[in-house]
């Protein structure tokens, strides 16, 4: 889809909380085979700014609610794909940081002014990393969120996990390798954004091994089980 120039709202939810520090906001996209769930995750520092992963333009409901939380500082734009919300949020919010990955900077440049990468970003809080995805020579962005309960692990295109669809959308989808029903590497995303088989299986294989509590998708439901998945992906 065309990045938007200006704040449009789509459909979505309401601000979820999932831990002391992780909050998320799932909304929907109309693709060619049906309607595809997207979500922003927001962390808290410990300073009480806002980091903004993978941003949806929100209604004034719920965006009220974001700010409530404390001031928006990063805004991290996980990969070259996700830039439809990330110039509005800018101009909303010009004392954003804006972080991207080293390998997605002309994309995503062209849309809006990189002022860091995952190297680069300083967040001043543990709890909160941003990385390189392995595997992707720099073109995607994980991160990973230390709560009171356990860590999160927030991934965008590289898993896939989908409710199960019913239908010719989901047969569609099944043939494109994108599940449904359940988490995925999908074949498209799979040849568009890993370049290195090896590096990517070590890199699932380290997550595993993080004793992580969940995995945050950006296209999906939340994963329950990611050790389990993780080891059955990297396999």
């Amino acid at each position: 889809m065309k990045p938007h120039e200006k704040w449009e709202v789509l459909p979505h939810g309401s601000l979820e909380r999932l831990a002391d520090n992780l909050y998320t906001v799932v909304g929907k996209l109309r693709m060619p085979l049906g309607t595809t769930p997207r979500r922003m995750t927001i962390v808290k520092l410990a300073d009480g700014r806002l980091v903004i992963y993978s941003a949806i333009a929100l209604d004034d409901e719920q965006l009220a609610r974001v700010e409530a939380l404390g001031p928006p500082a990063f805004l991290i734009v996980p990969s070259g794909i996700h830039r439809l919300d990330v110039k509005p949020w800018k101009d909303r919010f010009p004392q954003l940081t804006v972080v991207a990955p080293a390998g997605a900077r002309e994309r995503i440049g062209e849309v809006v002014a990189i002022d860091a990468t995952a190297t680069a970003v300083v967040f001043g809080d543990p709890r909160v990393q941003v990385e390189a995805v392995l595997g992707t020579e720099a073109g995607e962005l994980a991160m990973i969120v230390e709560t009171t309960t356990g860590k999160t692990l927030v991934v965008n295109d590289l898993i896939f996990n989908l409710p199960a669809m019913k239908g010719l959308g989901g047969l569609g989808m099944r043939v494109l390798g994108f599940g449904p029903g359940h988490p995925t590497i999908p074949k498209l995303v799979k040849r568009k954004l890993v370049k290195d088989e090896a590096a990517m299986r070590a890199q699932l294989e380290r997550w595993a091994e993080l004793g992580l509590e969940r995995i945050l998708v950006s296209h999906g439901e939340v994963i329950e089980n990611p050790r389990e998945t993780l080891h059955e992906l990297a396999a």
